[in-house]
């Protein structure tokens, strides 16, 4: 296994038992565990979501004109634009195979589908 992927996925676990583990502090309001884990990571997948695209949009610009002037494959340019359409589709997707409103279920007021319009 690369070794990268071994750090990402320590870093996943970690992420995951900090979530856990503040959703547990917060269970002396009488709230469920689950909710508060799920509401906290809707909220996170939000944010990353933005940072994600922020990044990315630099990105295309950065392939594009490398692409232009030879010194890095189309195909790359596509691989990206294809990520950030398979990100921005996420919480779609979700929704849709589980048949349920993430966000609202969160108690999220604003909406959590896709931000392809």
């Amino acid at each position: 296994m690369n070794k990268y992927l071994k750090y990402f996925m320590f870093a996943a676990v970690i992420g995951v038992c900090f979530v856990a583990g503040n959703a547990m502090a917060d269970l002396g309001s009488g709230d469920n565990v689950f909710d508060t884990v799920l509401s906290r990571m809707v909220t996170t997948f939000k944010n990353v979501r933005s940072v994600i695209f922020v990044v990315g949009g630099f990105g295309l610009v950065g392939l594009g004109f490398g692409a232009i002037f030879g010194k890095v494959k189309w195909s790359w340019l596509a691989a990206l634009a294809v990520g950030l359409a398979i990100v921005a589709i996420a919480g779609a997707v979700v929704d849709y195979v589980t048949q349920a409103d993430s966000a609202q279920e969160a108690g999220d007021t604003s909406s959590f589908d896709d931000t392809l319009y």
